[in-house]
C-alpha cells in the first residue's frame, strides 16, 4: 500500500492521535485518535481506506498501550513494513529548535526543559516520544516544532515592554505556535498565486478551539498573535486572548482568586465558552443565535472583531499585501464567521462573495473573494502531511516535495 510512509504522532496528555502519511502526496494510509486515555471512558477510533474501527479499551489505558493497539492494527492491515520513520508534533522548541530535528538524548532534554514554557503540552509529546521509542525501536524519530516557523520574528515583534533581563535570562518572550499549520496554508496560497512562497505576503488566521493570526513576509512569519503560552491574542474557545494584565492582580487581591484559579479561568473557562455562557463550539453557538440567543451572539461578535482587529493591525508588518487566508476547524467551515471578519476589513479592500463563501465549507477550499477585492482563500489545513514531508526531508537530505492540494 506503499513505501517509505512516515507515521506522523500527535501526542496529548489523555489522546494520541496518528496518521501514516506518504510524504510526497500527502496521502494517508491510514489515521485514527485514542483519547480520554487513563479513565474508564478510554476509546481508540481507526480509520482505513473509508472504514471506521472503534474500540473501547480496558482502563487504566494510557499512551504505550494505545500505540500497542495500532501497531497491532498495523500489522493485521500489513502496513508495518510501509513505515520508515516517525515524526513528532512537539508544541515548544524555544529558540533552540528552528528546524526538524533527529530526536536524541540532547534533544529529549531539551524538550524536557522547555516544559516549563508550554507545561501542557511538552510533557505529552515527551511521552509520545518515549512510547513510540518502545514500540517502533528500529525507526528514527524526529521532532518537528510548531514554534519553528515563527523563529524568524524580528525583535520589534517577539519582544515584550517587560525588563530585557526577563527575556535575555529566562526567555521571556513571544514565540507563536500553530507554525506548522500557518506554514502549510502559506505554501498552498503561493501556489494559487503561482510565485514562490518566498515573494509572497499573506495573512493567515488559523481559528479552531484556539486560534492565532500570522503575518507571513515574503515567505516567513514576521508577527503572530500567540505569545510565551498559548494563551495571548485572539480570543478562543476557552481562553481568553488579551486581557490587561492588572485585571490578574483584581481577582487575586480584590476578590480573592487562587493563582491556579486565575489560571484556570483564563484557560478554561474564558472565550467563547465564557462570553456566551453556553458553550466553546463555535457550531452550537451558531445555532443558538440563529433561535434568538442575544449572549450567543454577543460571544461570535466579539470573537469576530478580535479576529479583524488583529489581522487590520497586521498590515503594518508588511508593504504588500497578497491576500488573506482562513484555516482550522471554525475557519475553514464557519461562513458566517468568514463573513463577520471580512465585512470589518473593508478598508483594507477585503469584500467576499457571498456564492463563494457558502462553497468553501467541509474541505472544500477555494478563493472567497468578489471581484473587486484582494484576494480572501479558505485552505484546509493539513499538519500531519508537513510533519511527514519535513521528517522524511530530514533524513533523506533530498530537496523539498513539493506539496499539492
Amino acid at each position: 500500500m506503499g513505501e517509505n510512509a512516515i507515521l506522523v504522532i500527535n501526542c496529548g496528555s489523555s489522546s494520541v492521535k496518528f496518521s501514516l502519511i506518504q510524504p510526497e502526496t500527502g496521502l494517508a494510509l491510514l489515521s485514527g485518535l485514542a483519547e480520554c486515555l487513563l479513565t474508564e471512558q478510554a476509546k481508540i477510533k481507526i480509520k482505513l481506506n473509508n472504514e471506521q474501527y472503534k474500540e473501547t479499551l480496558p482502563s487504566p489505558f494510557d499512551h504505550q498501550a494505545a500505540l500497542t493497539v495500532l501497531v497491532k492494527h498495523l500489522h493485521q492491515f500489513n502496513l508495518v513494513n510501509s513505515i520508515s520513520a516517525v515524526g513528532h508534533r512537539v508544541v515548544h522548541g524555544g529558540e533552540k529548535y528552528a528546524e526538524p530535528a533527529l530526536i536524541s538524548e540532547d534533544v529529549e532534554s531539551a524538550i524536557e526543559s522547555l516544559a516549563k514554557l508550554a507545561p501542557l503540552h511538552n510533557p505529552a509529546n515527551l511521552i509520545g516520544i518515549k512510547a513510540c521509542q518502545k514500540a517502533f525501536s528500529d525507526l528514527s524519530q524526529v521532532a518537528i516544532f510548531d514554534t519553528a516557523f515563527h523563529q524568524t520574528m524580528p525583535a520589534k515583534a517577539f519582544l515584550y515592554g517587560l525588563p530585557y533581563e526577563l527575556y535575555k535570562e529566562h526567555g521571556v518572550r513571544r514565540y507563536g505556535f500553530h507554525g506548522t499549520s500557518h506554514y502549510f496554508v502559506a505554501k498552498q496560497a503561493a501556489q494559487q498565486l503561482n510565485k514562490p512562497l518566498s515573494q509572497c505576503n499573506l495573512i493567515s488566521a488559523h481559528l479552531g478551539n484556539g486560534c492565532s493570526v500570522t503575518a507571513i513576509k515574503n515567505g516567513e512569519s514576521v508577527d503572530t498573535s500567540l505569545g510565551m503560552t498559548p494563551v495571548e491574542g485572539l480570543m478562543m474557545g476557552t481562553r481568553s486572548g488579551d486581557v490587561d494584565a492588572g485585571i490578574i492582580f483584581h481577582l487575586v487581591e480584590q476578590l480573592g482568586y487562587s493563582v491556579n484559579d486565575v489560571d484556570q479561568l483564563l484557560n478554561k473557562k474564558s472565550g467563547l465558552l465564557g462570553v456566551s455562557q453556553l458553550s466553546n463550539d463555535c457550531r452550537t453557538l451558531e445555532e443558538a443565535m440563529l433561535n434568538g440567543d442575544t449572549q450567543a451572539e454577543l460571544a461570535l461578535t466579539v470573537f469576530c472583531y478580535r479576529i479583524a482587529k488583529y489581522i487590520a493591525s497586521f498590515s503594518a508588518s508588511l508593504t504588500e499585501l497578497d491576500g488573506l487566508i482562513f484555516t482550522g476547524g471554525i475557519g475553514e467551515n464557519s461562513s458566517w464567521v468568514r463573513a463577520k471578519v471580512v465585512e470589518q476589513l473593508a478598508l483594507l479592500n477585503f469584500h467576499l462573495s457571498e456564492e463563494e463563501n457558502q462553497k468553501a465549507r467541509f474541505g472544500k477550499s477555494g478563493n472567497i473573494a468578489a471581484s473587486n477585492s484582494r484576494n480572501c482563500w479558505v485552505i484546509a489545513t493539513n499538519e500531519e502531511w508537513v510533519i511527514a514531508e519535513q521528517t522524511h526531508n530530514l533524513l533523506s537530505s533530498t530537496q523539498p516535495i513539493k506539496t499539492e492540494v
